[in-house]
């Protein structure tokens, strides 16, 4: 009952470990995402980004 125990909180927190990283990607593909999204919309009212400097 024990080894069971801990043997399913090695996989619990095995399993957090790895999550983490993937956090990072899964928030950046988000934002590449968003910012296409924001490109068409801008292409589709006909604005032009202003140069910044």
């Amino acid at each position: 009952m024990a080894l069971r125990m801990l043997y399913l909180i090695f996989v619990r927190l095995l399993g957090l470990i790895l999550l983490l990283p993937r956090a990072d990607r899964a928030r950046d593909v988000e934002r590449l995402a968003l910012r296409h999204e924001n490109a068409v919309l801008r292409r589709q009212l006909g604005v032009r980004p202003r140069l910044t400097s």
